[in-house]
């Protein structure tokens, strides 16, 4: 007979220098309208304070009970703490998650998570039996700004993650997000039992969230995302930070689709990766050449180049219309979008050339 339930939902917190937002994260956990049966903050080569906030907010008796690991020189970075937190979990609850835990939910330290994400995440996965997961919708925390130049650089990712909150597959997602993802504990177990781990530890796996994702799609399980399950996240303030954040989220793509080559479950990826560089180019080159020539002649000249710069207005700003209309003006201005495109192709075309010619480097 099989065992009974202990665990409903389990949340595993990977903590690293999160003194800042830990706190914030496990206050959104124990203000879900379905609170989680146990919850694991695994603090890992971390340097400030975030163990003894974590600790603090354990030994709450009005938060959900919550178990605080230290995993000090843990050389597999994110999936190194993650796959602690799993074995501890599994040892305490006899060996195998199956049947004693039904649901793993693995959210950041710095994301806050909507009262109900729980609640509706869980309705989602009981849907469909051969779901083994449900992403969160990532949208970006307003008002952290501190002068015009982070306005913008903060609100252009503010739109950008609402505009890929509302675009993706909602079957067969590219990704689930580390932000909040929301695992059946059956689907972890199989991995653990294919491969020995869920999370593959490599000083090379810098997205551990894309290649679990891989490997569930492999071992027969299907993902989705669901807009209503949303993760608040932080966003990074200075240039230098964001292309840092979206070199490594881009370069650890490249490097595990080169691993995984052209198969059912990547060749939409690479395509859409292959489609982006040709879009760059055509739009950097096509519109260097009808600035010149609107610069010589003038738009009187140019009908053709009315009706794309009238589309380039109202199709960006109608994408982003569940924003708001600030959002809206901001895209059918052009520019700033055009702006944060350059940079964009600027992170994507470094990372695809640093995954062929740079080592990853080990996490010290």
């Amino acid at each position: 007979m099989p065992t009974e339930t202990v665990y409903e939902t389990v949340v595993l917190v990977p903590a690293r220098n999160e003194e800042v937002g830990v706190l914030m994260s496990l206050e959104s956990l124990a203000a879900q309208t379905r609170r989680p049966a146990l919850i694991i903050v695994v603090v890992n080569n971390s340097t400030d304070r975030t163990e003894e906030f974590a600790r603090r907010f354990a030994d709450d008796e009005h938060t959900p009970p919550t178990v605080v690991l230290t995993f000090e020189n843990n050389p597999h970075k994110k999936a190194g703490a993650l796959n602690f937190g799993l074995r501890w979990l599994r040892e305490a609850v006899g060996g195998r998650l199956n049947n004693r835990v039904r649901h793993v939910l693995v959210m950041d330290a710095d994301t806050e998570l909507h009262p109900r994400f729980i609640e509706r995440a869980a309705n989602v996965i009981a849907s469909d039996p051969e779901l083994g997961g449900v992403s969160a919708a990532c949208f970006g925390r307003t008002d952290l700004w501190r002068n015009p130049w982070q306005r913008y650089l903060l609100g252009m990712q503010i739109i950008e993650y609402g505009r890929a909150a509302n675009t993706r597959y909602r079957r067969d997602v590219h990704t689930m997000s580390g932000a909040g993802s929301f695992y059946r504990a059956e689907a972890l177990q199989g991995l653990i039992d294919w491969r020995g781990e869920v999370f593959w530890e490599d000083h090379r796996n810098l997205v551990e969230d894309y290649e679990t994702t891989l490997a569930l799609k492999e071992s027969g399980w299907k993902v989705t995302a669901n807009h209503m399950c949303i993760a608040y996240t932080d966003l990074m303030p200075t240039l230098r930070e964001l292309i840092q954040q979206r070199e490594r989220w881009s370069r650890g793509t490249v490097d595990t689709l080169r691993r995984r080559g052209w198969t059912k479950f990547t060749w939409h990826s690479i395509a859409t990766m292959i489609m982006g560089l040709i879009g760059f180019t055509y739009i950097l080159g096509w519109g260097a050449k009808q600035l010149v020539l609107l610069a010589v002649h003038g738009f009187s000249h140019q009908p053709i180049l009315w009706a794309v710069f009238a589309f380039w207005i109202v199709y960006p700003a109608l994408r982003v219309r569940n924003l708001g209309w600030k959002a809206m003006l901001v895209e059918a201005l052009l520019i700033p979008e055009l702006v944060y495109t350059v940079v964009r192709a600027y992170w994507l075309i470094a990372s695809i050339v640093k995954s062929y010619v740079t080592r990853v480097s080990a996490w010290k």
